[in-house]
């Protein structure tokens, strides 16, 4: 999910509770954000998820079969739902079972022995009105709105606060199911989009159609998604790396039009994406596009979409360089997302980065690909104006804790600053491209991804993403001049940061190895006037006398 600068401050305080003091966590933070004794005994497997929409009272019911393999014997399965939605009833092999609740955590107790080994299935059936999305996808829920025909349009988005806010299900990032179907049951006069490919489409009685989607790739909770509206549909084929990759947008109907010359961007981001990261991991699935009341979303597979049918982030350019209006942002970032958050995905929301910070830097390589190595540049340089440094980009492990919103771009021009170091395109491309191949379909973390760039690209990284990931300081390159000696040193940082920096002197470029701390000196030619930094870096600088 991508906000730009004036958004920053209401997604972290709304949409996860990310205030800038470090919250009191709970029992509840505990049992929703660590692999709990109840959640680490068995693995997921299958999700069979049915839904039915009621939206003149917005409301939903319905069942999730839970497939999983046992790892090791227990008794107790902990599901997650989150109120005010309840738990009605559990069965297992057409018993009912007794559980208890513990705040959004539903400890379900078997009434069979769970073997290692062997793969099992629960039932759980549940009801309720769910939460209300008040500034969708901020704040997470189900959005009630509709069309300008005044029809119902209705959508999902539950980033952060979890999926379970509106299905149960073990909402924990940590392990996904190898495949999914669901079934969505809505009013006969509206069309129902979920992720993946559409199987069959049902009358039922009492007016109302269901309609079964299934994804045969993993899937990470907060990426399934449900999206109702009088939808229209037109498609097309992109020849792909992996061959051909059917494409599908649903759009309201009166806006059918407009989609089809706007939409000509996804076939755009899918030559350059799959350049930069690899093929497009999900031909399976397909890639679609759903239009939904809010401004969109990264739902594997099934990319929602609510920008306006304007360039740039609601037709403003978030680096304002001019080169932000050159796309549709929603359409470019939230698929790049198919790649770092759908495809590579991190275990713990404290690794959030993995996700936001390759996403937004994917913005800028975009430009590249489509207007030259300096578009890209110059538009990712620009977005450094919404950096705000206010607390640290790694969030805190199991309590489901994010970091810093500067995670977007100050994660982009991290790693822009980290190309400069390695100073090899095919070097660099070939590491982006071997992320998504090494961690395909994975869930991962900041260590992972780390030692990966660090052993691919030859460098000692470790200070490297310590500062920018885990200290809410800029680097400070501080010099001075005397005579023909320059002196220099990096301040302002860890006391191991040790990126190195190309500096004009004159007509000459110079690589300077600052240390934390320490003057280093090397003499010139001739006395310079001053030194010029790049603004590639994502650092300061500051001559000193």
């Amino acid at each position: 999910m991508r906000i730009g600068f004036c958004f920053l401050m209401i997604f972290w305080l709304l949409g996860i509770g990310l205030q800038a003091q470090t919250p009191i966590f709970t029992r509840a933070d505990t049992l929703r954000g660590t692999v709990t004794h109840e959640r680490a005994w068995w693995d997921l497997t299958f999700y069979e998820l049915f839904v039915k929409v009621e939206p003149k009272e917005k409301y939903i019911s319905g069942s999730n079969i839970i497939h999983y393999k046992v790892l090791k014997p227990a008794s107790v399965i902990q599901i997650d739902l989150q109120e005010p939605l309840q738990i009605v009833n559990v069965t297992q092999h057409g018993q009912s079972l007794s559980f208890v609740k513990d705040g959004n955590a539903w400890f379900i107790t078997l009434k069979e022995e769970q073997n290692p080994g062997e793969v099992n299935e629960i039932k759980v059936y549940y009801n309720g009105k769910p939460h209300e999305a008040l500034k969708a996808p901020w704040d997470g829920g189900l959005t009630w709105s509709s069309d300008p025909n005044g029809r119902d349009f209705i959508a999902t988005s539950c980033q952060g606060i979890g999926a379970s806010l509106w299905w149960p299900c073990k909402d924990h990032m940590y392990d996904e199911p190898d495949s999914m179907k669901m079934t969505y049951m809505v009013p006969d006069s509206l069309f129902a989009v979920g992720n993946g490919r559409l199987r069959k489409i049902e009358a039922v009685e009492g007016g109302y159609r269901t309609f079964e989607w299934f994804v045969s790739n993993p899937i990470n909770n907060y990426g399934v998604s449900m999206s109702v509206g009088d939808y229209v549909h037109f498609g097309e084929q992109y020849q792909g790396e992996n061959g051909n990759l059917d494409c599908d947008y649903y759009v309201l109907r009166d806006h059918l039009e407009k989609a089809k010359i706007q939409f000509k961007d996804a076939r755009r981001m899918l030559e350059a994406f799959e350049h930069w990261f690899g093929p497009y991991p999900f031909y399976e699935d397909s890639y679609k596009l759903v239009e939904v009341p809010y401004l969109g979303m990264e739902h594997q597979s099934c990319v929602t979409y609510g920008n306006g049918y304007k360039n740039g982030y609601k037709g403003r350019d978030l680096s304002e360089t001019g080169w932000g209006l050159k796309f549709d942002f929603i359409i470019i970032h939230e698929s790049g997302h198919e790649w770092f958050a759908n495809n590579i995905t991190y275990k713990d929301i404290a690794d959030m980065w993995i996700h936001e910070s390759f996403t937004a830097y994917s913005e800028g390589l975009f430009l590249e690909y489509f207007y030259g190595k300096q578009a890209g540049a110059e538009y990712v340089i620009g977005t450094k104006l919404n950096i705000i440094n206010d607390r640290p980009i790694i969030g805190m492990y199991g309590v489901n804790y994010g970091g810093s919103g500067d995670m977007y771009y100050k994660g982009a021009n991290m790693l822009h600053t980290l190309r400069q170091w390695v100073n090899d395109d095919n070097k660099w491309r070939a590491v982006l491209r071997g992320l998504n191949k090494e961690f395909y379909h994975q869930t991962v973390t900041t260590a992972q991804i780390g030692d990966y760039i660090s052993q691919h690209t030859g460098l000692p990284l470790q200070s490297f993403f310590n500062q920018y990931l885990r200290d809410t300081r800029i680097p400070v390159l501080e010099y001075k001049i005397r005579g023909k000696k320059l002196y220099y040193r990096w301040t302002n940082c860890n006391d191991h940061f040790n990126l190195p920096v190309n500096i004009g002197v004159g007509e000459a470029t110079i690589t300077l190895k600052p240390i934390t701390g320490k003057w280093k000196k090397i003499r010139l030619d001739s006395k310079p006037m001053d030194i010029k930094v790049p603004t590639d870096y994502l650092i300061d600088h500051k001559k000193v006398k």
